[in-house]
């Protein structure tokens, strides 16, 4: 299959000429045959539950009106072509949504698009449907006597405002933890993480904790900056590529689009997964290990690097600090016979790996979820990054650290949204941090300081994983004054979270909980539930407020290569609903601090209302996040590449000409979507950075090297770059620390800022300078880094293990191995609240005897996340339509169980709940799975413990394939830097039902 783009007239976005093409893409909504007929895979789908879907769907599509129905599918009315990206994984699959009157009639995939070169999954081919969807939350709704009741917007605003003052008032401002979403735009989390701060806490955070944050801290302490190293599309230049925890195939399935072309010109592709899965159909070598076993893989692979002189000498000699301990420590702990006993690899399979990786360079590595939710992922990722640090593959095209984000911007999220450690753009939380941004915001910081309690501004606040035992830890153990008392979710699925059993707990005792989504999610269901007698909190309030989906806004999104794309808006919010930056602004009325949050916003009127501008929430961004190069990307910018895709190559995503007709704009040399850093102010024009650490292209080319983080000596060995290590161009050729005033002062070059940017720039670094002229000066006249240019650390001190250590889950089915590789000591306080290790680990130390199946789980393709969206979709509900766990045969007939029946999957925190019998699921027999090993996919909500909480949805807004989430039976382990919950690697035992 060769890549190649569909060649078409252009269509510019706006209103259209009633040309065949648009005639064709223009029927009514009152004829939705042809959509149906769009995609052969649901045509094909058998009757029985599914027809009686498409049937139901055909009835809503009736339901529709178009500002003329006279007009609307014959092709008369007002037709306008938006361009827009789906809101699934992060790939970033752009979309072209044609409107009729108003009315999102069809969708095509842009065959333009240097990312998606006009494919779809089928998630992004069933996208239209959330323009539609009848199962969308539609009111706001309240909780009264376990019923959902319509009630206005002004009475859930103000009930939810009092609520929350009442709460601060008496508890404080940390007393409510807000879980934003990765779902949010840009600007929304950008604006939710400054709201935050003007509502005085840290007590916030969302989905990036429980998928990559291992990957951000363990990445960024390495090299510098914890993001994608590569793209989607330098995989194409790859030799051989290596996925370890990642099933590409079902959670980023467009993206395999440039690694099939990439095997097509040769590429080896070694797939590493406990499940042999889509992904692992496509690769040259599979290989099984048992889960949680990463580190004993990876390093088993670089021992044979090591011993067969394969490692990359003058790179490591120039790049890299500390190989010479890591080489050490792999020579002598993991030789073959300890790597099979631990992982259950043979030697002659990981000298293959090692030597595919080695003899076909550029190399590179991609990892998931599959690496990342354990209680060493922190550790897993790491040892990721030194084995390709030892094979000299980052900073190289086809090399790199590719690292796959779940959804559309959750790496946008991370970079400028919500985290409970840090303002936008990994600013810390320094009281020079928040004087950064409060000169941006135009406040007085000492307003700010005076909304938290005090002492508590400069602390990091409580993580998504962890806000259950905020409800219900004793609260002498907290390190803060209150326990939670409040909580929203605001675009985030409960279903995602460990120890579901615990959390149906801890939201009866809440006294507030707020829901904004567009869909009421499984927390309605939750909530509404009957509990244990007791728990529930008799002055609790629920509420449920209507968000917009990101096709009823505008706003920008940043895809896993850190490429940012622009949504235009597709259609008006449906229903009653209202964006998310609509609702902070609401409630910040209500609050009294809206006036403080908007200062610099012009309003737009929608429906009536006034809402901020998108662009100008970005182009604040834009004057703030200079550590990230989040400062270059302006929304004029952005646009123009949405409109001129084709000139992007698809191999370097570089732009090869191309003038924007709207604006003159010249894109030649950009990279496609700017990706971050893109340095300095718009008007520098850097073109962004495809691929990260780059020593062999000029820094206003996207070159680069490693970041000077860490400081520039460490017991008395030099961090910086060895002499000779440079970026293109640079004048400086040898490593230096980053740029500040003293710097800049002291090479001679302060007299190249002007006397305004002289005055602004006095005493700042190169990440509060608020002109930009420091880092102007250092990369456009100098060639030189900002950042500064050090190694790559192999060896972190500020983690708990400075060289990575394999250590046994927490629940493992290993007692043997418990002993030769234990868990962490207990933390007394970690993330505000105790943290256990050990002590959880030597209690179950014998659980396997119980409990002897490893419990894992992952993603299908037909959904997403927690899959409320998706399940929901008509179209994909068809496609998926039950709930189940892959057994093994072997384990299957020791069990009596056969190929569909239905099973009781029951793990050890049941112990504590005996009314709850297991998750009730359909078994899949399958030898995708070892004897050892189950699998379950983690977007099912809805059932509870063999139980329908169909009656608990508000009504005629419940998912219409409703299923056990696996959480539900997921056990206490948590990352000992991050928080990351363990989601990969539990224990659990199956019967028959």
């Amino acid at each position: 299959m060769l890549l190649t783009r569909k060649n078409t007239s252009s269509i510019s976005t706006g209103t259209r000429a009633h040309s065949g093409l648009v005639a064709s893409l223009s029927r009514g909504l009152s004829h939705a045959v042809p959509t149906i007929d769009r995609r052969a895979f649901l045509r094909r789908s058998g009757l029985g539950v599914g027809a009686g879907i498409a049937a139901s769907q055909l009835s809503l599509v009736k339901k529709a009106e178009a500002a003329d129905p006279a007009a609307a599918g014959n092709g008369t009315g007002k037709v306008e072509v938006k361009r827009t990206v789906c809101g699934h994984c992060s790939v970033g699959c752009a979309v072209d949504a044609v409107v009729e009157n108003g009315v999102w009639v069809r969708q095509e995939p842009v065959f333009d698009s240097p990312i998606n070169l006009g494919a779809h999954c089928a998630k992004g081919a069933a996208l239209r449907e959330h323009g539609h969807g009848e199962f969308r939350l539609k009111y706001p709704m309240k909780l009264v006597n376990g019923k959902y009741e319509r009630i206005s917007w002004d009475q859930a605003l103000s009930e939810v405002s009092a609520k929350m003052l009442e709460l601060k008032k008496a508890s404080g401002p940390d007393s409510i933890f807000v879980v934003g979403s990765s779902k949010h735009n840009n600007e929304q989390s950008y604006l939710l993480r400054k709201w935050m701060s003007f509502w005085g806490s840290n007590n916030t955070d969302h989905q990036a904790r429980i998928c990559h944050s291992t990957t951000v801290a363990g990445v960024a302490n390495t090299w510098g900056y914890g993001a994608m190293t590569n793209s989607y599309n330098d995989m194409q230049n790859a030799k051989a590529a290596l996925y370890i925890g990642s099933n590409a195939a079902e959670a980023h399935p467009v993206s395999m689009l440039h690694m099939l072309h990439a095997k097509e010109a040769g590429c080896k592709m070694i797939v590493v997964d406990p499940r042999f899965t889509r992904t692992a159909a496509k690769a040259d070598e599979y290989v099984r290990i048992r889960s949680g076993t990463d580190i004993a893989f990876l390093f088993g692979v670089l021992y044979h690097v090591f011993k067969n002189g394969w490692e990359d000498k003058k790179y490591i000699e120039d790049r890299v600090y500390g190989m010479d301990k890591v080489r050490e420590d792999v020579l002598a702990k993991w030789t073959p016979d300890k790597v099979q006993e631990v992982c259950g690899v043979d030697e002659a399979t990981v000298s293959k790996v090692a030597k595919i990786m080695a003899e076909n360079r550029p190399s590179t590595l991609v990892w998931c979820m599959g690496q990342t939710q354990h209680s060493i992922g922190n550790a897993m990722v790491r040892a990721s990054c030194i084995l390709q640090l030892a094979l000299g593959n980052v900073g190289k095209s086809g090399g790199g650290a590719n690292i796959f984000r779940g959804h559309d911007n959750v790496q946008g999220a991370t970079d400028i949204g919500p985290n409970p450690d840090s303002l936008p753009g990994y600013y810390g939380l320094a009281e020079g941090s928040f004087k950064h941004f409060a000169a941006t915001w135009g406040v007085d910081f000492d307003w700010i300081k005076k909304q938290y309690a005090p002492g508590m501004m400069t602390k990091p606040g409580m993580t998504v994983s962890r806000w259950i035992d905020g409800v219900l830890e004793k609260n002498e153990l907290l390190d803060q004054d209150s326990n939670l008392r409040g909580l929203f979710f605001w675009g985030h699925a409960p279903n995602s979270q460990t120890r579901g059993l615990e959390m149906k707990t801890a939201l009866d005792k809440l006294d507030l909980l707020v829901v904004v989504d567009p869909f009421p999610s499984a927390t309605a269901a939750m909530a509404a539930m009957p509990g244990k007698a007791g728990d529930l909190n008799p002055n609790r309030a629920v509420y449920l407020l209507p968000a917009c989906t990101q096709f009823e806004t505008s706003g920008s999104c940043t895809a896993s290569n850190r490429s940012i794309q622009w949504r235009e808006k597709v259609i008006d919010p449906l229903w009653e609903s209202r964006s998310d930056h609509m609702i902070m602004y609401q409630l910040a009325e209500k609050l009294g601090f809206a006036k403080e949050l908007v200062k610099n916003y012009k309003m737009q009127k929608i429906k009536g209302m006034d809402e901020p501008v998108p662009e100008d929430i970005l182009r604040e961004v834009n004057k703030c996040v200079w550590t990230i190069g989040y400062t270059g990307q302006s929304p004029e910018r952005l646009k123009a590449h949405m409109r001129n895709m084709n000139v992007f190559d698809v191999k370097t995503l570089r732009a090869k000409g191309g003038i924007d007709k709207e604006t003159g704009y010249s894109l030649d040399g950009d990279y496609f979507g700017l990706p971050w850093p893109c340095w300095g102010t718009p008007e520098l024009k850097h073109p962004g950075t495809a691929n990260l650490y780059d020593t062999s292209q000029h820094v206003m080319d996207g070159g680069g090297n490693f970041r000077a983080n860490f400081g520039v000596e460490r017991d008395g060995v030099s961090l910086l770059a060895a002499d000779g290590s440079f970026s293109k161009g640079a004048d400086l050729t040898t490593g230096y620390p980053e740029f500040d005033h003293i710097l800049l002062k002291k090479l001679g070059w302060w007299g190249e800022l002007s006397e305004a940017e002289q005055k602004a720039a006095d005493g700042k670094n190169w990440k509060t300078d608020p002109t930009g002229a420091i880092i102007r000066v250092t990369m456009k006249n100098h060639g030189c880094h900002p950042f500064g240019n050090a190694k790559a650390r192999a060896v972190v001190w500020n983690f708990p293990d400075p060289i990575p250590q394999h250590r046994e889950p927490i629940y493992s089915p290993r007692p043997d191995l418990v002993e030769k590789y234990p868990t962490h000591d207990d933390k007394k306080n970690f993330w505000r609240m105790p943290t256990l290790y050990k002590t959880v680990q030597d209690k179950n130390k014998d659980i396997v005897k119980t409990f002897p199946l490893i419990m894992t789980s992952g993603r299908l393709v037909e959904y997403e996340g927690g899959g409320e969206e998706t399940r929901s979709n008509p179209w994909l509900a068809e496609l998926q339509q039950e709930m189940f766990v892959e057994i093994n045969p072997r384990a299957a007939n020791d069990r009596g169980i056969r190929d569909g029946d239905q099973v009781w999957v029951k793990t050890p925190p049941m112990a504590a709940v005996p009314e709850f019998k297991g998750l009730k699921v359909r078994a899949l027999v399958t030898e995708r799975v070892d004897a050892g090993t189950v699998f379950l996919p983690f977007h099912f909500s809805g059932r509870w413990g063999g139980m329908d909480l169909a009656k608990y949805y508000p009504e005629g807004a419940m998912p219409v394939v409703r299923g056990e989430a696996v959480n539900t039976a997921t056990t206490y382990g948590y990352d000992s830097v991050t928080m990351m919950q363990e989601t990969k690697t539990t224990v659990c035992q199956i019967e028959k039902a």
